[in-house]
């Protein structure tokens, strides 16, 4: 009779150990602790950092295909330019572009953070580039952002125009958009152009979603997000009013363009998930007839999460630091949904854990969730952003007798 089987589905430990390596990590730990235990490692991504190599190492798997890497020189969030990878799968006609390769906070050092300035002009180039490829769906994974611009230096690389009350164009980032006074698409061609005016054969572009926070108020981009990207509450309140303004902006000028869009400009504002990566994913809906969709169920789906999972004893999902957070579109969320669906119990690996972790237990139907720094130590936390290797393999140690058997899962 074989041992119970454990499947690790863990996202990213970000800035710190990407989600193969924590998979790897607890594998090793339960195994040598365990080895009659059967562990399946599947690295996830909720369409945050990780996304790529995500789907990239699924290859296959996902049905479309063997992927091509594509490495291009794009604009840098702070303007600056920056060597992005994406993704091409020739076969299926797939594009695949992680935006925080281009526009990630990543990118930005924590000393020059900066939502005002910050732009996606660099993730639209990646696009731009795809569709000039051939793509004619190209996914477009919006978590990790540095930016707060609303989309519109995504749009401005496939030739939108954001234009002031006398004429003049805005600049980039998200200090601009309180500025906006019109919408140009006069200059859009090609692919762009055809998406834009709702064109029978376009592209259809797809909107990967880590988070599914609308775009203003109290629960969106700005308030929610804008602080971790450098924005103190002066700064968060003039963000949001500005893409409060470009909401206004675009309800306007964009109702019309396009005979058949997949949403009316002027509910793209309130869209769950609308406010992902700074307002790009509200952005990829009003310049690129996008859909949203939450980044980790698609995931989940291309990876044949559901199928993988029959059979099993437990699953052990992650990521880097637990928190209110968890439960609104991430991989945690996304998995632990999936595991209850099959009948399978989840336990809940994290680095750290922050304000509304308690929660996650209740929201997401978890059993048991484990950190591998001791909350509220911050330089037992800085030690484990560090190093997490050894306490991930430690912690598989620990957990590895309580692994239950088949017949204690039913």
């Amino acid at each position: 009779m074989s041992g119970p089987r454990v499947v690790i589905v863990p996202d990213g430990f970000k800035g710190s150990l990407g989600a193969a390596g924590v998979a790897a990590a607890l594998a090793a730990g339960i195994r040598e602790a365990r080895p009659e235990v059967v562990v399946d490692e599947v690295p996830m991504a909720d369409g945050g950092d990780g996304t790529l190599e995500a789907f990239a190492a699924a290859g296959d798997a996902t049905g479309l295909g063997t992927p091509t890497r594509n490495n291009d020189r794009v604009t840098g969030p702070l303007g600056d330019p920056v060597d992005a990878d994406w993704l091409l799968f020739p076969e299926a006609g797939v594009a695949l572009i992680e935006m925080a390769s281009a526009s990630g906070l990543v990118l930005v050092p924590e000393d020059r953070r900066d939502p005002l300035v910050t732009t996606t002009r660099g993730t639209g180039e990646l696009a731009r580039l795809a569709l000039e490829a051939g793509a004619r769906r190209v996914l477009v994974t919006v978590g990790g952002s540095a930016t707060n611009d609303g989309g519109t230096g995504f749009a401005r690389a496939l030739g939108w125009r954001f234009l002031d009350a006398d004429g003049a164009v805005v600049e980039d980032g998200g200090a601009g958009l309180e500025r906006i006074a019109s919408i140009d698409a006069t200059a859009l061609t090609g692919p762009a152009k055809a998406i834009a005016t709702g064109a029978r054969d376009a592209p259809r572009i797809v909107c990967l979603a880590d988070v599914d926070n609308p775009l203003c108020g109290p629960e969106g981009a700005a308030a929610t997000y804008g602080p971790q990207k450098g924005a103190d509450e002066a700064t968060v309140a003039r963000l949001d009013a500005g893409l409060g303004n470009l909401a206004a902006v675009a309800s306007h000028d964009l109702a019309g363009l396009s005979a058949t869009p997949r949403t009316p400009p002027g509910d793209v504002a309130t869209l769950p998930g609308a406010g992902a990566a700074g307002g790009l994913a509200a952005g990829l809906v009003w310049f690129a007839d996008a859909e949203i969709r939450p980044g980790a169920v698609e995931l989940i789906a291309a990876l044949g999460l559901a199928d993988r999972l029959r059979g099993a004893s437990l699953v052990i999902t992650g990521e880097g630091r637990i928190d209110f957070q968890t439960p609104r579109g991430k991989v945690v969320a996304a998995v632990a949904r999936t595991a209850r669906e099959a009948d399978v119990p989840v336990w809940v690996v994290a680095g750290t854990s922050g304000r509304g972790w308690e929660e996650v237990r209740t929201a997401c139907g978890v059993s048991r969730i484990e950190t591998i720094a001791r909350p509220g130590d911050a330089d037992d936390e800085r030690a484990a952003v560090a190093d997490p290797a050894p306490r991930l393999r430690a912690l598989g140690a620990r957990l590895a007798p309580d692994v239950p058997t088949s017949d204690e899962t039913t």
